[in-house]
């Protein structure tokens, strides 16, 4: 079993390295186009949201490539944010299904023996959207309440934007907006 993590490890290092070079016809893969387009770290660029997001790739087993580990910190409308969790993105058709699971314990990272592993409350509090072409990106909406547990506080549905460099989340009733701009890769 070990022996089977380190392949899949150096597999997902060397994918990561090798990132730029996709094998014929990956470029018209969704997932590793959202893939691409979420890799990395954005700044909150509406007021209030002084939130950084970083997405990571982290190795989960060779049908999951592009699985990231997601980490939310700092302050949004004054108030302290640390969220961290994992998105699993899965083809469906056109469409990328994402799934996000989070992690409720706060010292989880990236590089935690747990980063992948999750408690029963954990794996019940995931969320997930459908995200479909629009435009040079993807736009989903959350089901509604399903995803209260998983975002704490996030009710009701919510709109989800991404394109390269930057994304938008907006609830639906209220319109509140947040807006991310790529900071780094």
């Amino acid at each position: 079993m070990q022996q089977r993590n380190l392949r899949i490890t150096i597999l997902a290092v060397l994918l990561t390295i090798l990132g730029g070079i996709l094998p014929a016809g990956a470029a018209d893969d969704p997932v590793v186009s959202v893939a691409r387009i979420l890799s990395g770290t954005f700044r909150g660029s509406t007021p209030g949201n002084d939130l950084r997001l970083d997405l990571r790739s982290i190795a989960t087993d060779l049908q999951h490539l592009n699985d990231f580990f997601f980490e939310c910190a700092g302050k949004y409308q004054g108030e302290n944010v640390r969220r961290q969790g994992v998105i699993r993105l899965e083809t469906q058709g056109r469409d990328v299904y994402l799934n996000y699971i989070p992690h409720f314990d706060a010292t989880v990272t990236s590089f935690s023996p747990q980063a992948t592993r999750f408690t029963e409350s954990e794996a019940n509090a995931a969320c997930g959207l459908t995200l479909s072409p629009r435009g040079d990106g993807f736009a989903g909406e959350t089901p509604g309440s399903g995803c209260a547990q998983a975002m704490r506080g996030a009710l009701g549905k919510w709109t989800v934007e991404i394109e390269p460099g930057s994304f938008r989340i907006r609830e639906a009733k209220s319109g509140e907006t947040l807006r991310f701009k790529r900071a780094g890769k």
